[in-house]
């Protein structure tokens, strides 16, 4: 009996642990698979990240969430700030509807809402990647941004559908409306 109870407890860990060490194996693969993609999306990262305006102002704003230091999005606001300052912002729990395209570093689009009969997309902020979440609650209804995400805040390393692993994603986003405000 004891040693059925072990066999139950430890083989999904050994399973476990093969799996890992393959998967270990796979991202290697995958990090030399992209290696050009790679490194053609961190220098064009980098580029826009420099970016100024003719005054010599950072055309980005690099956004940095207090629940992950270690991550970051960049930000243009094309609308007034002062302008839509007191509308509404989302929570990590808000549904949100916004208008979107997206596009890889090299300007290849990716996904738009305006190719759909109703341009608008409604969504909950969980259910988007990091890089949406964090610019979406940097914003105030009303606002029309740009937004560079690293591959991190992204796909990763799997990419998704038509965006390959490793990369950095450009998406020109209005914040329309949050239906069903929570207060905070």
């Amino acid at each position: 009996m004891r040693k059925l109870v072990y066999l139950i407890f430890f083989f999904p860990l050994f399973i476990a642990g093969i799996s890992t060490s393959c998967s270990d194996d796979d991202n290697s693969d995958i990090w030399n698979d992209y290696k050009d993609w790679r490194e053609k999306n961190d220098a064009w990262l980098t580029q826009q990240a420099a970016l100024s305006d003719p005054s010599g102002k950072a055309y980005y704003k690099r956004i940095v969430p207090s629940w992950n230091p270690g991550v970051y999005v960049l930000m243009h606001n094309f609308s007034d700030p002062a302008v839509t300052e007191g509308n509404l912002v989302p929570l990590m729990s808000s549904t949100v509807t916004v208008k979107y395209k997206g596009e890889l570093y090299n300007s290849v689009p990716f996904d738009s809402s305006y190719t759909r009969v109703d341009s608008l997309y409604t969504t909950k902020l969980t259910n988007v990647i990091e890089g949406w979440q964090i610019a979406l609650q940097y914003m105030h209804v009303g606002d029309s941004v740009d937004v560079v995400i690293p591959y991190f805040a992204a796909y990763g390393t799997a990419g998704s559908a038509s965006i390959p692993p490793y990369s950095a994603l450009k998406f020109s986003i209005k914040l329309v409306d949050i239906p069903g405000y929570e207060k905070r």
